[in-house]
């Protein structure tokens, strides 16, 4: 009997730790696409600064400090949008296409946008 209650007991815990781990599992998914979502629109955001504001600044206005400061924080997004893309690729087990489909993405003006809008809308179609 007690060796009975005592496999019952380890079952349910083991099935608890299962589900327990699956649950983290998926959050943690969930806040690495959430922070790679984040990093794309600050990062198309200041692509778009860069292109539409700090460059015509720079030839039109002769004021060069503009795309100085604005090109290094532009620089510093992007290599965090690609630190979040290989993070989120390793996590979410994402193909390379997908993977190169959002890096050449940041290149484009407003790529990231469009691609966060079709994350979401798969992310819809899953759930």
């Amino acid at each position: 009997m007690f060796l009975l209650v005592f496999l019952l007991k380890e079952s349910i815990n083991f099935n608890f730790s299962l589900i327990n781990k699956i649950m983290i599992d998926q959050i943690t998914k969930n806040k690495r696409l959430n922070n790679f979502k984040h990093v794309g629109i600050a990062e198309g955001i200041s692509y778009l600064v860069l292109l539409l504001i700090a460059m015509p600044l720079k030839y039109f206005a002769d004021l060069p400090e503009a795309v100085k400061f604005v090109g290094w924080a532009h620089g510093v997004l992007f290599i965090a949008y690609v630190l979040t893309l290989l993070i989120v690729h390793f996590t979410l087990k994402w193909s390379i296409f997908k993977t190169g489909i959002a890096f050449l993405a940041s290149l484009v003006p407003f790529g990231t946008f469009i691609f966060n809008k079709q994350i979401e809308k798969e992310a819809g179609s899953v759930a």
